[in-house]
Parts: C-alpha cells; sequence; structure tokens
C-alpha cells in the first residue's frame, strides 16, 4: 500500500505576476524549481496564504535566477500578484520508502530568494 506525503515545500513565495490569458500552470523560477526537487510539468498545490485559496496545478520552468512566479490562466482569478503562497508537490511511498523520505522544504523572501532550506526527516513511531 502507498500513501502521499509531501515531497517539496517552497514556504511563503511570493507571486510576481499573473497571465490570465495563458492555458494555465505556474511559471517558476527553473533555479528554485531545481533546488525544491520539483520537475517540470509536476502537479502542484498553491495555498494562497494571502486569501485562503488553495488550488492544484502544474509548474513550468521561468527564467534562471529570476525569482519569477507567475500564475497563469484560470488560478488568476484565486491569486493576484504580490499574494503570498506556499507551494506544495506530494510523492507516493510505501512504509519503506517513507524512512529514508525526506521532503524539500525551501523557504524563501519577498523577492523569492531561498534564504533557508529545511530538509525534515521524521521517524516512525
Amino acid at each position: 500500500m502507498k500513501r502521499r506525503f509531501l515531497h517539496s515545500k517552497l514556504h511563503k513565495a511570493t507571486i510576481t505576476s499573473t497571465n490570465i490569458d495563458y492555458e494555465g500552470s505556474c511559471l517558476i523560477d527553473i533555479s528554485i524549481l531545481n533546488a525544491a526537487k520539483i520537475l517540470p510539468f509536476e502537479k502542484i498545490d498553491i495555498y494562497n496564504v494571502t486569501n485562503g485559496e488553495r488550488l492544484s496545478t502544474y509548474a513550468i520552468p521561468g527564467p534562471a535566477d529570476s525569482g519569477e512566479i507567475c500564475a497563469n490562466g484560470a488560478c488568476c482569478h484565486k491569486i493576484n500578484p504580490k499574494d503570498e503562497v506556499i507551494i506544495c508537490s506530494y510523492v507516493d511511498l510505501s512504509v519503506d520508502e517513507y524512512e529514508n523520505h525526506k521532503p524539500r522544504v525551501l523557504y524563501l523572501n519577498d523577492k523569492n530568494e531561498i534564504v533557508d532550506r529545511g530538509d525534515i526527516k521524521v521517524k516512525l513511531a
């Protein structure tokens, strides 16, 4: 049996722009994606700290070292520029896989610069 666990988290990222005319997704600076171990086109959940909205979409790579995080398409109805968000990806693991699993957590400042990396290791009780 597999269960779903946190894989990666971008904590308190800031939305830099929105583009409602784009077909969908969330553009994220490829340097941030790489540091978070989120792959292009991987499903992500976005939790809007500013207004409480939640949504699922997928990540697309943006220009390296730009700090850009752009919400595209329909999610623009739930996210605005300068909103503070948490972006997460998840992974399905067996109990054996979970024992060695460490989620990648990146803490970002308001310019989407990585200010801390917190890899979490949880022991089974």
